[in-house]
């Protein structure tokens, strides 16, 4: 989903990109049907929020990725400074050589002042040069935590949805949950749990589309691997209900 595409032999294009439109317009049609069949539902609620973050995912791609123009500023004017400071460590060295030095270590200590002005000048221009990528790493991963917290509450609500207590019921006791929903309901309960968190994870995977770093990337997989398997949880209890109905 992307305007980007390689040609394959015999086959139209096809696309190798994921793009957040059509992830929002997705995310629209899940929160319309749990909308209509649970309307009084937590799970309902739970998919009003992933549209609201899904539609404000594209902007805060783009705001990360923004340039900061006064960083990039600093780092200009450093990278300035860095070359000025070696040149004139440089002709330092060139100046006082007509006069001549009383001895090597003399000609030594010059040059090393020098370095060590265009030392000090590098480091700040090294942090400079990374302090970007930093700020847009702790901006992307503030928003990673957001999601994973999401799958988090889906993993809340299907919780106490047990096929087994459907299929084959016990007595409740005083603190148990309330059970009210029929079996083709709580089916259709944890197919969308499901796509609640296929689609979390496709929110997560534009961040990785979008910046290549290692930290995110991390952060990224560690959404995928943990929707991945509330989302095998909830299909072993499908697995029970179509079972149970064959």
């Amino acid at each position: 989903m992307s305007h980007d595409t390689r040609p394959t032999t015999g086959s139209a294009p096809i696309s190798l990109r994921l793009e957040g439109e059509r992830i929002v317009e997705t995310v629209e049609r899940l929160s319309r049907r749990i909308g209509e069949r649970f309307p009084d539902s937590g799970l309902n609620r739970l998919g009003s929020d992933l549209l609201e973050i899904a539609r404000h995912t594209q902007e805060h791609l783009d705001e990360i990725a923004r340039p900061i123009l006064w960083l990039r500023t600093a780092t200009w004017l450093m990278a300035t400074l860095l070359i000025a400071g070696a040149l004139a460590a440089f002709w330092a060295v060139l100046a006082a050589i007509p006069e001549g030095f009383e001895n090597p270590l003399e000609a030594v200590q010059v040059l090393e002042a020098g370095i060590q002005d265009v030392v000090f000048v590098g480091f700040g221009l090294v942090f400079l040069v990374t302090a970007e990528n930093r700020l847009r790493r702790k901006q992307a991963l503030v928003f990673l935590r957001e999601l994973r917290a999401l799958a988090h509450i889906v993993d809340m609500h299907q919780l106490t949805k047990d096929p087994d207590r459907l299929l084959h019921p016990v007595e409740d006791t005083a603190s148990s949950p309330s059970r009210v929903l029929t079996r083709d309901e709580l089916g259709r309960y944890l197919d969308y749990c499901s796509e609640i968190l296929s689609l979390t994870s496709k929110l997560a995977a534009l961040y990785a589309q979008r910046f290549d770093d290692s930290v995110v990337l991390q952060a990224v997989d560690e959404v995928e691997v943990l929707t991945g398997g509330l989302s095998n949880k909830i299909w072993q209890k499908i697995m029970m209900l179509d079972q149970a109905h064959g």
